[in-house]
């Protein structure tokens, strides 16, 4: 942990950083080891003989030992994490994923060393406590633009492209297993096609874990990570349908029609259960002007509560909690106050964080844990069959792709498409849910395997590989009002023009989608003046709202300007018989004030980038009239030149007519 470079006072924190980390590893594994060990305080009042004395001081950790061990994991997670972004040299060559896996399998192998068993990651606590803040906000931030813009092309990867990879995994393992024979000659076709639906699904964990530290391009990021999101229900239809075939040893073709249908009730019923508690949500959002206190809870609970609804009815949970948060964002952030916007925005990201790093130290803890049974043959073809499958799956549903797609993926975007497929904790999660398979251990085994192949080959690998092929990065910018003026105004053009040629396409369906939602659901899901004001506005609010976020962040609170808060202005009653105006005189005028300014302040912010707007050079001044005056000279040369040649072509009474008519001349 000592770094040499830099000042003493800086190493001395590192290595002090790295003291606490080492004594709380050893801490927590003890920790966690110490089991029905006899307690020194506590006696028995059978066996009392005489009177003994008041207690001063009483040990007994059994009482709190589930809550300390927690925090204690806890801990040691932020402390990782703490540690991995104090050493700039360390994060620029590992990802974070790593590292922690590395820090779980310090854990782990203390543990064992001295006897005892170490904890596992298992189903329960995967499924119910730590995936879940981290689909939450990964589906609550969501690029909800570039994610519709794509969404044909996420599902062509996400559902075919996990087929694909199923199928032809299982297809190919089982054909080397009879080959191999011995062990794995017991290997069944339904068996590896199991196997194969579980190893196939990219993991979200691992690739918000990777692309989020590459800061790749927005079009990359949300076609890699959103098919790891919609794959879900493909997995698990799947993982569900191979489980049960396999246990029956028999397939029918009402098996495979039941199969279709069991997709689309799992994807879309998870869709629906989302959408219903996303309404629910922003409904409630509504009535709590208030009671601001409690604005977040209703966020965190009834994502919550449509992840474990959809989960009651083995729906997809994870298309669940993204369809709530898609669905509940916007109308609750017309709601909620800034403190409560703040609130959900840190407590988010600071709960999905502790869930991320909990995950990667439990699957190193797990992977020393045991049991394991190796096969070179099975372990090292299944690691090759991951990367084969996934670059010829994205090869050949790219050519198709291509024909559809006004911009087209190119090369290096399908590089990077193909090998950003990481596996991770749900793949572990799902093999370790297998029920008693004769094959359980061995494929427990080669799924740890493919996971630390991705996390750490790919994971560590891809950084300098987008940085050799030269891959567009992501570029942090603002958007400014009059950005989002043109946004609006393309979006606009475009839908009249598919309605003059009569074709209803993408921008058709979201302008009926739109006039939809600001007639009929703004009016219900958001409270006051605010569901009828413009889009425009809308924006400007968000915009203030982030803008002031920052100069809180920043320390400059003190300097914020004093506007008018407009969410918590309420409706006024208005009389009978009179035609409901828009905005009052002085709203019209603290709009006008705004736009002004903010336009204004766009303008000036672009000047130091446009080429028009440099200061005035007295040299360059001078150039540009004497060019003016070259110009102007050639041009009085070249019309001269073109009347002698006409009039050399021209007989004498046409010369007489154009002197007399010179204009139709």
């Amino acid at each position: 942990w000592r770094v040499q470079t830099g000042s003493p006072d800086r190493r001395g924190k590192k290595s002090y950083l790295g003291v606490v980390c080492v004594l709380l590893i050893v801490f927590v594994a003890a920790a966690s080891a110490s089991h029905d060990a006899p307690q020194d305080g506590t006696h028995d009042p059978t066996n009392v003989t005489h009177k003994k004395g008041f207690p001063v001081l009483l040990f007994n950790y059994d009482h709190v030992r589930t809550p300390f061990e927690i925090s204690l994991w806890i801990l040691l997670a932020l402390l990782m994490k703490l540690g991995f972004h104090v050493i700039p040299r360390v994060s620029q060559v590992v990802p974070e994923s790593c590292l922690l896996i590395v820090v779980g399998l310090l854990v782990g192998g203390f543990i064992k060393a001295i006897g005892e068993k170490a904890p596992a990651l298992d189903d329960t606590l995967f499924f119910l406590y730590l995936l879940p803040p981290i689909i939450l906000d990964a589906g609550y931030f969501l690029p909800v633009r570039p994610f519709t813009e794509n969404v044909g092309t996420i599902l062509v990867f996400a559902v075919v492209g996990t087929l694909w990879n199923a199928f032809f995994m299982g297809g190919v393992m089982y054909g080397v297993c009879q080959l191999e024979g011995g062990q794995l000659a017991s290997v069944d076709l339904l068996s590896c096609l199991l196997f194969g639906s579980i190893v196939s699904a990219v993991d979200p964990v691992a690739v918000l874990a990777v692309f989020e530290e590459i800061h790749i391009n927005e079009l990359l990021h949300i076609l890699v990570f959103g098919e790891s999101l919609l794959n879900d229900a493909v997995t698990v239809v799947l993982y569900h349908l191979f489980k049960e075939f396999s246990a029956v040893g028999t397939v029918t073709v009402l098996d495979g029609v039941l199969a279709v249908v069991c997709f689309f009730v799992v994807s879309l019923g998870g869709l629906l259960v989302g959408a219903i508690y996303g309404v629910l949500g922003a409904f409630t959002s509504r009535f709590t002007s208030h009671t601001r206190v409690i604005e977040p809870l209703f966020v965190f609970l009834y994502s919550y509560m449509a992840y474990l609804s959809a989960e009651v009815f083995h729906l997809s949970g994870i298309m669940s909690l993204i369809a709530c948060g898609v669905t509940m964002r916007p109308y609750v952030e017309a709601n909620v106050s800034h403190k409560s916007y703040t609130t959900i925005k840190y407590f988010l990201k600071m709960w999905s964080s502790v869930s991320e790093t909990l995950i990667f130290i439990f699957l190193g803890v797990s992977t020393v844990a045991g049991p394991h049974a190796w096969n070179w043959t099975f372990v090292v073809v299944t690691v090759v069959l991951c990367l084969v499958s996934r670059v010829m799956g994205v090869i050949g549903l790219t050519y198709v792709i291509n024909k559809f797609r006004i911009v087209k993926l190119t090369k290096k975007d399908q590089f990077i498409v193909a090998y950003g497929g990481l596996r991770g904790a749900i793949a572990y999660s799902l093999g370790f849910l297998l029920p008693d398979h004769p094959m359980k251990t061995l494929f427990l085994t080669a799924i740890i395997t493919v996971v630390f192949f991705t996390v750490f080959v790919q994971g560590m690998t891809i950084r300098p590989l987008v940085e050799l092929l030269a891959v567009k990065k992501k570029k942090e910018t603002r958007r400014s009002i009059n950005e989002e003026i043109h946004t609006q105004f393309l979006d606009h053009l475009l839908t009249g023009i598919e309605g003059v040629c009569g074709h209803y396409g993408h921008h058709h369906w979201k302008d009926k989608l739109n006039r939809f939602n600001k007639t009929y659901v703004k009016r219900w899901l958001i409270a006051g003046e605010r569901s009828m004001e413009p889009q425009l506005i809308s924006f400007y609010n968000k915009m203030e709202m982030r803008q002031a976020m920052m100069m809180v962040e920043s320390g400059s609170s003190a300097k914020l300007p004093g506007l008018i808060s407009m969410q918590n202005i309420q409706p006024k009653v208005e009389s009978r018989g009179r035609t409901i105006p828009k905005i009052s005189k002085g709203r019209e005028e603290e709009i006008r004030r705004i736009l002004r300014s903010n336009l204004q302040q766009t303008k000036q912010r672009l000047r130091s980038y446009s080429r028009h707007d440099l200061f005035a050079d007295p040299f360059e001044d001078m150039n540009e009239n004497l060019s003016e005056m070259r110009f102007r000279k050639q041009r009085v040369e070249m019309e001269r030149r073109v009347r002698l040649r006409v009039n050399e072509g021209r007989s004498a009474e046409e010369r007489l007519f154009c002197r007399v008519f010179p204009i139709s001349a």
